[in-house]
């Protein structure tokens, strides 16, 4: 049987830290604004009764994923382990996703990514401190922390200027055998990611044992990222 791979967010052990959105953008080389990785920070109440809830957020890569039916150029597509993968050689940057994406998880690259690391030479202070072109001369990187393994399997490492990215669940990293960086990183092991289809994984066990949850269930997206408990 086909691999059909998801993600499980225990609420209960996140502890808000953050290190999933910092790992995803250092694997991933996502430039400012675009966060494959994110959070939605949420308060109720009134003082002194409040609830505080945080929640991580990714692509959902749903079974039936909305950004693939309406992609135009088959761009946007599911490759044969189930993930809602992106192939940037294909887009045309029509925003089709973008607008048919229920979770706001797909991202449209307006400028060329890192380009401050190829034409600013300014310094702090001058003498002293390095300039962004100079950084990256040093690095002989496009960028200091330019992370090449993301451009391993025919995905651009750095997007191009008019084409969308969105988080793929690290793929590169998959094909090895490696969990994606949101996992490796988080120090409270809060995801949990694996197989759907075998029942003996501990994603599939671990769902049978509580009762999960998705973003916006009246979507009928059917999502492949999971929440259980709670982060109160």
């Amino acid at each position: 049987m086909a691999k059909k791979y998801g993600m499980i967010i225990d609420l209960h052990r996140c502890v808000g830290c953050g290190a999933c959105d910092l790992a995803c953008k250092s694997e991933n080389n996502t430039p400012d604004g675009i966060d494959w990785a994110s959070h939605k920070i949420e308060t109720y109440g009134v003082f002194p009764k409040v609830t505080y809830t945080h929640t991580p957020t990714l692509c959902n890569h749903c079974e039936d994923a909305p950004c693939v039916r309406v992609c135009p150029t088959q761009a946007m597509h599911k490759n044969e382990d189930g993930m809602v993968v992106h192939d940037p050689s294909l887009c045309i940057g029509c925003k089709s996703c973008m607008l048919a994406d229920p979770y706001g998880v797909i991202f449209f690259n307006k400028e060329h990514a890192f380009l401050d690391y190829v034409t600013d030479d300014s310094s702090i202070v001058k003498g002293g401190t390095f300039s962004k072109k100079e950084l990256s001369d040093k690095a002989k990187a496009p960028f200091p922390n330019f992370n090449a393994a993301r451009g391993a399997g025919g995905y651009e490492a750095i997007r191009r200027k008019g084409a969308v990215e969105k988080c793929t669940f690290c793929n590169h990293r998959v094909t090895q055998g490696l969990a994606p960086a949101c996992v490796v990183a988080c120090p409270a092991d809060a995801r949990i990611f694996g197989d759907l289809n075998d029942e003996k994984s501990q994603i599939s066990t671990t769902l049978r044992a509580h009762k999960p949850t998705v973003l916006l269930p009246e979507k009928g997206t059917k999502p492949k990222v999971f929440y259980i408990r709670s982060y109160n």
